[in-house]
């Protein structure tokens, strides 16, 4: 699997209008081109961000369902609404797995879902001066990973943009991972991390939206 950490960037004041929006019209379109939508947040600590994460079996797929979609009818018809409540849409991680992934209930809540999970999530992103190593891999899973709900890792994936419409970042190497907490859970102090990485982590605090798989 192939997947996207999509972080954007909106006007003040429209986030709820792209949520309404995205959650209503581009989760089952997107699918029926064969991606998957796996789950869309609001950035707790920055109120004019929207996270979203989707995934892909593999780079040739991406640019046929990416072609289908951008290509289709219901992007040409709310595109422009979309658009008009973001500044910037091109801060998009490349992702593989790097280990077990999340499991996702087999359907996501219904059209007309208003109710918005109490559950938060961090996305905590590693920059690292060179690919991830299996020294490090194993230095995650026995130092950090025991101290907190981890449900998924990623990393790097380095292959060429299939879809050149849609930037990604490159020039990076990047671990990330994915944490669900409960309300009364503590957040986790920051992991023993400095001396592998290029700069420190971010952490992203998340909470789904009414619709979102991951919940």
């Amino acid at each position: 699997m192939i997947y996207e950490l999509r972080q954007y960037t909106l006007w003040p004041g429209k986030r709820e209008t792209l949520v309404d929006l995205f959650d209503r019209e581009f989760l089952e379109s997107q699918e029926e081109t064969g991606m998957r939508v796996d789950g869309q947040f609001r950035d707790e600590d920055r109120p004019d961000h929207f996270v979203w994460v989707r995934g892909f079996p593999d780079m040739a797929w991406r640019a046929a369902s990416l072609s289908a979609f951008y290509g289709g009818p219901v992007w040409r018809a709310h595109r422009d609404a979309a658009n008009a409540t973001m500044i910037d849409s091109d801060d998009v991680l490349l992702l593989r797995p790097a280990g077990p992934l999340w499991d996702l209930p087999a359907q996501r809540p219904p059209q007309g879902t208003v109710e918005v999970p109490e559950t938060l999530f961090t996305a905590s992103i590693a920059y690292l001066p060179a690919p991830v190593t299996q020294d490090f891999r194993d230095f995650f899973a026995a130092e950090v990973a025991p101290t907190q709900p981890v449900i998924a890792c990623f990393e790097t994936e380095y292959a060429e943009n299939t879809f050149p419409a849609l930037p990604v970042r490159t020039g990076e190497h990047v671990y990330v991972w994915f944490s669900r907490f409960s309300p009364a859970d503590p957040l986790p102090v920051s992991p023993p991390l400095d001396d592998w990485l290029a700069k420190p982590v971010q952490t992203l605090r998340l909470t789904p939206t009414a619709r979102s798989r991951l919940r």
